[in-house]
């Protein structure tokens, strides 16, 4: 019997001492690293500078909308307007450079238009009551559609060259992105205001049991509102980013974004139900699916094959980590019963 409680004891000291090797955060940090590895070794030019630099260029959009995504999806809703969002101030953009206006006039004039999109449906959500995945497939039509009548099908290309290409400039010889900077010291700004404060705990218990996180003095419809209008003025950034980069204005700017965004969140362990979930997971689900569809590209794969592929990983970070956490709880079970 003396036996039998020691080999329990060591059993259990051996699971709890090497449990966050099989957290679901853990297994995609390692399948980045793996992926690096192996795209490095198999696909010719991945581990260029130069192939480098691009790759992370690409990921500063898709980072950029899931800082606020996250922060969303942790109280059970969802923003599907993002990518709309982008090409809404694309087009408002490029409508107002044909105006006239000058870029210090523009800048701040396509960020209040995006935290009035933002409000709209954070005001829709938290205030009328609607289910979010309801109103922002409403507004992601509802954008896009505006992006069009702005400009139609036209583009406006007529930016300044410096500014077009100071989007892509490089730390030396590096590969690395000037812009990964900032966008890097923001996703730290909201990995601190979510884990190390009060605000970002009312989040995870908002997601985790909204009645009880209403009952314990959190405002719950104000907390909401402020996020939406934090992700309308996030897409608002990146439709600016995204204009300037590419040297044009279009109606169709991001088309199929959010797709991509919302992978990346549930991808880095992101409950979609609320409650659960982390911002270094989340940066390592874009990081992955960047550097897949990196190779990809590289390996001539045609573009559907990527759309598929991220529907597919979108799938697996719905299906993988429940599964994992079941899988955990029977074996729990086994271990206490024997």
């Amino acid at each position: 019997m003396l036996t039998d409680t020691r080999v329990r004891s060591k059993a259990s000291i051996k699971v709890h001492r090497f449990g966050f090797l099989k957290t679901w955060d853990t297994a995609i940090i390692v399948a980045v690293i793996l992926s690096v590895l192996v795209a490095s070794l198999v696909v010719d030019g991945f581990a260029s500078p130069r192939n480098a630099g691009f790759m992370l260029i690409d990921m500063i959009p898709i980072l950029l909308l899931a800082l606020p995504m996250t922060l969303i999806v942790l109280t059970g809703e969802i923003d599907l307007s993002v990518a709309s969002i982008v090409g809404f101030i694309s087009c408002v953009f490029g409508f107002l450079w044909n105006a006239g206006l000058p870029m210090e006039v523009i800048i701040p004039l396509c960020l209040v238009v995006g935290a009035v999109s933002g409000a709209v449906n954070g005001f829709l959500v938290a205030v009328v009551g609607l289910p979010s995945l309801a109103v922002t497939i409403g507004t992601l039509a509802l954008y896009r559609g505006l992006a069009f009548v702005i400009l139609g099908d036209q583009a406006v290309t007529s930016f300044p060259r410096a500014i077009t290409t100071g989007l892509q400039a490089k730390i030396g010889t590096t590969g690395i992105p000037v812009w990964i900077l900032p966008v890097l010291l923001l996703a730290i700004v909201f990995g601190v205001v979510l884990h190390f404060t009060g605000f970002g705990r009312s989040l995870f218990a908002i997601g985790y049991n909204e009645d009880a996180a209403r009952f314990a003095g959190i405002t719950v419809a104000k907390t909401k509102f402020w996020l939406f209008l934090v992700s309308g003025v996030v897409a608002a950034i990146v439709g600016i980013w995204w204009t300037l980069r590419y040297g044009s204005a279009r109606g169709d700017n991001a088309n199929g974004l959010e797709l991509s965004v919302i992978a990346a969140v549930l991808l880095g362990g992101v409950s979609i139900f609320g409650g659960k979930g982390n911002l270094p997971g989340v940066i390592a689900g874009v990081a992955l699916l960047a550097i897949l569809r990196n190779a990809l590209q590289l390996a001539s794969v045609p573009e559907d094959t990527l759309s598929m592929l991220t529907g597919g990983l979108l799938i697996v970070a719905v299906i993988a980590p429940n599964a994992i956490t079941w899988a955990q709880k029977i074996r729990k079970k086994v271990l206490t019963t024997y």
